[in-house]
């Protein structure tokens, strides 16, 4: 068989380097394309060419007009999403007959579980346990939860990284958001309980590769950048069902939490790769399963998964202001660093060039570095684009 091309975009993350270690170590071609001039992943062997495109929020016509040409230029079988570019290429298959399948499902599948409220909604219509969570989308509708303000959580329907989130404000906090049709908000019950990340792939349907995953710390609120796996049966099912009853195809993370008493609820739904990515490293196990139908792939690797770089920008941080600059030093010793791969040392040196040219956004937006790292893909719903 003819070596097949995938284009892996999203270069910036270290999820879109390692899918392009898998792919290119299960003998696929692999192109990267993203907005950045210099991520990680362009740095890798494992990279056949990068590909520079124009940013799909502040450039959609000539983003989606670059995206064809990429496909047709370099032969592409298959693109794989990693980052929230998958909603603007998620538009580009929806209105143009591209040569290549994109690993996604439709847009109106993404686009309802990338909503907050909707995805619940899905999700409580195919017989899952969801908490009790309302849609906001006026000053009157906040009005009606105000009463109970302290019991909820507060986010924009369209928000990444946990940003603009209110745990259990005070009434009065509700004062300083405005929810409308535009941008509408909701309001979810806060679940006390132990937070668990998945990652998955699945084909029409049916899972073919599962990690279950906690966060030791995290950028700010948002991505974990030292994660550990864990078992729960009652996660895994949650993530059977739901893929099973929406017959999806592609990647999927979703935010759950474990009650006390076992049972596990939903929060969130990010369709696209997450960190849970890393604890796979066989090349043709993970290429079989979830492209060509083999059996379902299980994690190979079972030790903790860091970025040290994040680590020491903000974990150290985390550790300082918790006073637990023991638990910081131990998960440094204990974690395996993501990016290394055998005889693929530079997107390691590479990380330093791509936080330069994302801090260099930071200070001239005036926006912070986890802002600035994804603010050219971000999307924010049908009526914002």
């Amino acid at each position: 068989m003819p070596n097949r091309t995938v284009l892996v975009t999203g270069a910036r993350a270290p999820v879109a380097l390692h899918l392009a270690r898998l792919f290119d170590g299960a003998g696929w071609r692999v192109i990267l394309a993203d907005s950045p001039a210099r991520p990680i992943a362009a740095a890798s062997k494992a990279c056949a060419a990068y590909h520079r495109l124009p940013p799909p929020r502040f450039a959609g016509d000539a983003h989606a007009d670059a995206v064809e040409a990429l496909v047709r230029a370099e032969a592409v079988d298959l693109v794989i999403p990693t980052c929230e570019e998958i909603f603007h290429l998620g538009q580009i298959w929806r209105d143009r007959a591209m040569p290549a399948r994109l690993f996604a499902p439709g847009m109106a599948l993404l686009t309802q579980v990338h909503d907050k409220h909707t995805f619940i909604r899905l999700a409580q219509s195919l017989g899952l346990a969801v908490p009790e969570t309302t849609l906001l989308q006026s000053k009157d509708d906040l009005q009606t939860v105000r009463g109970q303000s302290r019991e909820l959580v507060f986010k924009p329907v369209w928000s990444r990284f946990a940003s603009h989130v209110l745990l259990r404000p005070s009434p009065d906090e509700l004062d300083a958001i405005t929810p409308s049709p535009a941008v509408p908000w909701v309001a979810q019950r806060f679940v006390i309980g132990d937070e668990i990340s998945a990652y998955a792939v699945a084909l029409n349907g049916k899972l073919k590769a599962l990690a279950l995953y906690s966060s030791l710390y995290r950028a700010g609120k948002g991505a974990g950048i030292c994660f550990e796996l864990v078992e729960d049966a009652a996660a895994r099912h949650f993530v059977e069902r739901f893929v099973a009853g929406t017959k999806w195809t592609g990647q999927i993370s979703f935010d759950l939490m474990r009650e006390q008493d076992g049972r596990v609820l939903p929060l969130e739904c990010n369709p696209r790769a997450t960190s849970g990515l890393h604890f796979f490293r066989d090349p043709q196990r993970f290429a079989d399963a979830v492209l060509d139908g083999g059996d379902e792939v299980r994690p190979d690797i079972t030790t903790q998964q860091t970025v040290r770089l994040a680590m020491w920008i903000y974990g150290l941080p985390a550790a300082l202001r918790s006073r637990q600059i023991g638990r910081f030093a131990q998960a440094m010793r204990d974690a395996g660093e993501l990016l290394d791969w055998p005889g693929d040392p530079a997107p390691k040196r590479a990380q330093w060039r791509a936080l330069a040219e994302v801090a260099g956004i930071a200070l001239r937006q005036r926006i912070s570095l986890q802002t600035a790292s994804t603010r050219d893909i971000e999307w924010n719903g049908p009526l914002q684009g």
